[in-house]
């Protein structure tokens, strides 16, 4: 059972969530009468999570794989990386976090850079940065990286920055693991 937080008002538990009650092991509070049963699903009003603010980095793009349903004919799955030396090395996937015209300028991008097709796999040149926020890093032995994010998605498009300014994953390591 997890420690009851009691407080009085919005800016109170602002506060609260802002120590580290929330650590890297917990996504957040969660918010709810004392009084509530758990009810399976997600009945929404009776449960409340605030996640903490996500970590970010940014990123060069990689890879992308046409979506599906209402984007089937974009690309809008994506696979970033940062520099391991003088190479990338890929650091996650993200499906969602842009909006519908930075969709279409990513997807602009892919069809005018792509360098490699492998399947429906487009590599396209690494010259596009995009910021990348994440709930969490864990190290993996699955990923060439070493890492794998928690929830990752694009925050923004960084147009305005080159590639070469991207972090290493040493570093990137050394900051979030």
């Amino acid at each position: 059972m997890s420690k009851v937080i009691k407080f009085n008002d919005w800016n109170e538990l602002s506060k609260i969530k802002q120590t580290k009650i929330i650590d890297d092991q917990h996504e957040g509070l969660m918010i709810k009468n004392e009084k509530s049963s758990y009810i399976p699903g997600r009945p929404k009003g009776y449960w409340y999570k605030w996640k903490k603010d996500p970590k970010n980095v940014d990123a060069v793009l990689m890879y992308a794989v046409r979506g599906h349903g209402k984007r089937s004919s974009y690309y809008s799955d994506f696979t970033f990386g940062l520099w391991d030396g003088n190479q990338l090395s890929p650091i996650g996937k993200a499906y969602f976090g842009f909006d519908d015209n930075e969709l279409k300028v990513l997807d602009k991008f892919v069809r005018n850079n792509t360098i490699k097709k492998f399947g429906p796999v487009r590599e396209v040149e690494k010259t596009f940065v995009i910021e990348i926020a994440f709930d969490a890093v864990n190290e993996s032995n699955r990923h060439k990286s070493g890492v794998a994010l928690r929830f990752p998605r694009i925050k923004r498009l960084r147009e305005d920055k080159p590639a070469n300014e991207v972090i290493q994953l040493s570093q990137f390591k050394s900051e979030f693991l």
